[in-house]
């Protein structure tokens, strides 16, 4: 079991919003961030679900936290958001883009429309939160920081979720590009790009049925095991955090080493047994001697 990393109260009087903050990931990062002393305030479509996770949070760190029904793909829900934020807390210290949204499917099945709701949310729901909350940063002179959640096949591209690859690309370099633009106002922007971060609902409407057991992930990983939520969620907090405050611009990869293993040409070699390593080097012992 995974123990939080940073210390007691490293996030008292900040106020943190975490997108897609009901379930999963963004539920995890949140739960750790309110217990270590933050105002959180957690936002997705589902108004029912971010309630009973801000309650169970609640319960759990005894700091508060405000849940929101926003879709982060209409600028004007947005602006409401903020708007509720600043009026319950004064003003937001930091922004988790964590909303996200998937199909695993060859390409050509997808219909246009399918494609464009991906990078939609991803992508462009993303832009839309970084504009509202960055605008207002820049206009009252705060200090900020942007943390985004992305994937390793961002840098990589990959088959079978090309939507999900082209958005989240596209929020590497948005992530990039404002560290740099945005620096000089003291706002930094740093993404995490995990690999197998296993989340029931999720993992099990993307791989149904035996598929799930079919791929399992963790023999992807060179450390034999997925990622636990709890290791996602001390990393996220220390790129939050002011231990960090000189890491601008960065995409830290948190995947036991999988994106290595499969980028190398021979990685996949693991699978020769032991005793066929012997025959294959007499073979190439032999053909250096012919």
């Amino acid at each position: 079991m995974v123990e939080g990393a940073l210390k007691e109260n490293a996030f008292l009087g900040k106020t943190i919003l975490i997108t897609g903050g009901g379930t999963g990931l963004g539920k995890t990062m949140g739960q750790y961030l309110s217990s270590l002393g933050a105002n959180l305030i957690i936002t997705s479509r589902k108004i029912e679900v971010l309630e009973k996770t801000a309650q169970e949070i609640n319960e759990n760190t005894g700091h508060p936290v405000m849940p929101i029904a926003c879709d982060i793909r209409d600028i004007e829900q947005i602006d409401h958001l903020l708007k509720k934020a600043e009026e319950t807390f004064g003003s937001i210290d930091m922004l988790v883009n964590n909303a996200a949204g998937n199909f695993i499917s060859p390409t050509e099945r997808l219909s246009a429309n399918a494609f464009s709701t991906v990078i939609d949310i991803v992508l462009k729901g993303t832009v839309n939160c970084t504009l509202a909350f960055g605008k207002n940063w820049i206009e009252k002179k705060q200090k900020a920081s942007i943390l985004n959640i992305i994937t390793t096949y961002a840098s990589t591209g990959s088959g079978y979720v090309v939507p999900s690859a082209v958005a989240k690309a596209g929020v590497l370099a948005l992530t990039r590009s404002l560290a740099v633009e945005w620096g000089k106002y003291g706002i930094r922007s740093n993404a995490i790009a995990p690999g197998p971060f296993p989340t029931k609902g999720a993992w099990d409407r993307l791989l149904p049925g035996e598929l799930l057991e079919k791929f399992d992930f963790k023999n992807r990983v060179p450390l034999k095991r997925v990622g636990e939520h709890q290791e996602l969620a001390n990393l996220a907090a220390f790129l939050l955090s002011d231990f960090a405050g000189f890491i601008n611009g960065e995409i830290v990869t948190i995947d036991g080493g999988e994106w290595l293993q499969g980028a190398g040409e021979f990685n996949n070699m693991e699978a020769i047994p032991l005793e066929m390593w012997d025959q294959i080097e007499n073979t190439i012992r032999n053909n250096n001697k012919s």
